[in-house]
């Protein structure tokens, strides 16, 4: 076989794997229509990690780690808006962190607010969010040591994301997509959010092809 081959099947594979971990709403459609900007929310973290870490640090770890994943998908979802690819705009996630900051709502906190109260002080249509749970320090990479047969059974498992979509005015959940984290999904945070978005990019509710595709 050759590695064109092998590395088509390889993609289709994982693509497959992606769209079975989508969710999408019936009623996306109708609550989505008037959407035009959605806020990059920081990802609330979960470590699990070997090294002992005390509590102060271990939290500061967790926010690090969220907010590494807000950063890494607003720079995916700009450069496919700079490439015209998608429907809806995204607030600029130093915005987003200014005006919740002028309301008092930090990392350790916004988990109390609903998708309504923040969708209205922070004046969007909708709200990316997601958890994040991980045994290593994603942002620092995944570690480089190399063995075949973990890379291609996926038994070096590090975690789990987990992102979602949720309508503004009604707090409803519209989309969600889930993956494991292993080898496989990236070397570290920027590089886990391209490609697994680029799995999910064909069951992403604000791409362009995808609505063209589905008329």
């Amino acid at each position: 076989m050759s590695r064109l081959i092998f590395t088509a099947i390889v993609l289709v594979t994982f693509s497959l794997s992606a769209q079975k971990n989508i969710y999408e709403s019936s009623k996306f459609n109708s609550l989505s229509k008037t959407h035009k900007t959605l806020a990059i929310l920081p990802f609330l973290t979960n470590l699990d990690l070997k090294e002992k870490v005390n509590k102060q640090d271990l939290k500061n770890l967790e926010k690090k780690e969220g907010y590494a994943v807000q950063n890494a998908l607003e720079t995916y979802f700009s450069k496919r808006k700079k490439k015209k690819k998608l429907s809806i705009e995204f607030q600029n996630t130093k915005d987003t962190k200014a005006i919740l900051a002028k309301n008092n709502i930090d990392y350790q906190n916004i988990d109390i607010y609903t998708v309504k109260e923040l969708s209205s002080i922070l004046n969007v249509d909708g709200i990316i969010s997601g958890n994040l749970d991980l045994t290593i320090l994603l942002s620092k990479g995944i570690p480089s040591e190399f063995n075949f047969a973990d890379y291609f059974l996926g038994d070096s498992n590090y975690g789990r994301i987990g992102m979602k979509i949720s309508d503004g005015p009604t707090g409803k959940l519209l989309w969600k997509y889930e993956k494991r984290i292993t080898k496989k999904t990236g070397k570290n945070t920027n590089d886990l959010i391209d490609r697994m978005m680029k799995l999910a990019i064909r069951k992403f509710p604000y791409d362009k092809e995808r609505k063209k595709n589905k008329k």
